[in-house]
């Protein structure tokens, strides 16, 4: 008996030696007080103010072969929930990621399931994080890597079950609507490293479900194609970082996307130990066709948040067939201290395209984030102003004496990432 204990107990702890598990946890609650984020407010309106907070649950078990994840999350606002009324439920619980990345051979896996889709800076596909639920894809990759070259295949075909239509009976009717929801996805990624220049290709298809005129579905798919290129240098203290995409084919809606792109440049300095500026500008192509047909380029599935101003006025749920933008910004990022830090970003935005009234300029935005860490946790907070111009009064359809005279977003966030194993 003493003997299948020990033989047990042994084998437990040989498997333990061979995999790695991990559990991690994250708590994120976020304080905003909103006067003008996202668009132009009122003078008569009231600013929002709310606290929402963000639970994760993460577990990790990886051998040499395997390596497997599970995020659950629940995002919940203060106060939306009724106390003591089981059936009241926001639907906000959700699994965020969910895969499994096995092992192929000496340079290749596969990795499927549910998962946040990142590359570069983010600017095509990214993760979303400073969004409370995150952005993740169900797909399937297949993934080949040798020294410094890289290769992702990337696959998804979403259903809808729920769907009488869909693939209970037959057909494959996708019913999910949502600011391009795709229906199928292909895309193929590159990336070259060197140890000063880097460069990287992406090829990307999105297939989306048509609907006619009523909202109901239809049998066709639009195909929205969209490549292009992101390069860094790096050189001691100074760095460049330049992305180049185009889009071509067509938007849901079968409108023709001709001649649409997304050009950008940023130069950056490390001014000394506790100093770093930048200086950069992002040309977006916009509206300029007729009838069915834009010339509008979408960055799709990237971290729009991280581009173009936090106070999120252009491509976040916005923007998606307007004037186009040009942004040029200038950056500033000093270490108060060994845990400390504040940016200070100023940035000027204007059309690609004329407003009807022949107007480009649209205002400038000011960014504020102070960092500081502490030991288990990390405390945020920022500050953003906008000074709109006529052209933003026009764009967001809100006459200036009826807008309020300070359109600004504060915001105070705590970060705690516990790690249980």
């Amino acid at each position: 008996m003493n003997k299948h204990i020990l033989l047990i107990i042994g084998l437990f702890f040989t498997t333990c030696m061979s995999a790695q598990f991990s559990l991690e946890g994250e708590l994120r609650p976020r304080t905003e007080f909103r006067n003008g984020f996202g668009s132009l407010i009122a003078k008569d309106a009231e600013p929002g103010f709310g606290v929402s907070t963000r639970a994760r649950l993460k577990f990790g078990y990886k051998t040499d072969a395997l390596n497997l994840f599970i995020s659950l999350q629940d995002v919940m606002v203060w106060g939306e929930n009724r106390q003591i009324l089981p059936d009241d439920d926001n639907n906000s619980f959700a699994i965020f990621q969910a895969w499994a990345d096995l092992k192929l051979g000496e340079n290749v896996s596969t990795k499927f399931g549910r998962q946040a889709i990142a590359y570069d800076d983010q600017r095509i596909m990214g993760g979303l994080d400073w969004a409370q639920q995150g952005r993740n894809h169900d797909a399937a990759l297949l993934k080949y890597k040798k020294g410094s070259f890289m290769f992702d295949l990337g696959l998804a075909f979403n259903q809808d079950y729920d769907n009488p239509s869909g693939f209970i009976s037959s057909g494959n009717i996708y019913n999910t609507k949502g600011y391009f929801s795709y229906k199928t996805m292909q895309y193929l990624y590159l990336k070259k490293s060197g140890k000063s220049l880097s460069g990287s290709f992406l090829a990307l298809n999105n297939g989306f479900q048509e609907f006619d005129e009523d909202g109901e579905t239809g049998d066709g798919v639009s195909n929205l194609q969209t490549f292009g290129t992101h390069l860094e240098y790096n050189k001691g203290k100074f760095g460049l970082a330049g992305n180049l995409y185009f889009q071509t084919g067509k938007r849901q809606g079968e409108v023709d996307v001709k001649g649409a792109y997304l050009a950008s440049l940023d130069l950056s300095l490390k001014a000394g130990n506790k100093v770093s500026l930048g200086l950069g500008a992002e040309v977006i192509s916009g509206n300029d066709g007729g009838a069915g047909e834009t010339g509008a380029f979408f960055p799709l599935y990237g971290t729009n948040h991280k581009f173009n101003g936090f106070m999120d006025y252009f491509y976040v749920g916005n923007h998606a067939n307007s004037i186009g933008l040009v942004d040029v910004h200038v950056s500033a990022n000093f270490k108060l201290g060994e845990k400390s830090s504040l940016l200070v970003k100023a940035l000027n935005f204007s059309g690609e395209q004329k407003l009807p009234s022949g107007e480009k300029n649209l205002g400038t935005e000011l960014d504020l984030v102070f960092s500081q860490s502490f030991k288990g946790y990390a405390l945020k907070a920022g500050y953003s102003q906008m000074f709109a111009s006529d052209g933003m009064y026009e764009l967001k359809g809100l006459d200036e004496s009826l807008a309020a005279n300070g359109q600004n977003w504060v915001w105070l966030m705590l970060v705690i990432k516990p790690k249980f194993l």
